[in-house]
């Protein structure tokens, strides 16, 4: 019997989706000041955060257009040493006042 090799792991591979019902849009925001926001435990630290949108397009109608179902930002875990990020769903008029209040640069 031969010795034992480990075997070598492929390349990660990325799974296209083919299922065209919703697109995901993904952006960052930079606050240049602590914030808060409502769905999140806390001030939150300045920084860079990404945001994902999620749209679903629009039935029965002439052209191509989507509405909105969800909003989500991704912010460092604090207080558990077990997490590294939560993501928490905010609105997006909530962001919009944040980062007017902040003065905050959005970049893509």
């Amino acid at each position: 019997m031969a010795p034992f090799r480990a075997a070598r792991c492929a390349e990660p591979t990325t799974i296209p989706v083919t299922d065209m019902t919703e697109r995901r849009t993904v952006n960052s925001v930079t606050f240049a000041e602590a914030f808060v926001l409502d769905g999140a435990d806390g001030i939150q630290r300045p920084g860079t955060y990404l945001i994902e949108t999620v749209e679903e397009p629009l039935d029965n109608v002439s052209f191509l257009g989507f509405r909105r179902i969800s909003t989500k930002i991704t912010l460092p875990a604090g207080g558990t040493a077990t997490l590294s990020r939560q993501v928490v769903a905010i609105s997006p008029q909530e962001l919009q006042t944040a980062s007017l209040n902040d003065g905050a640069l959005a970049t893509e």
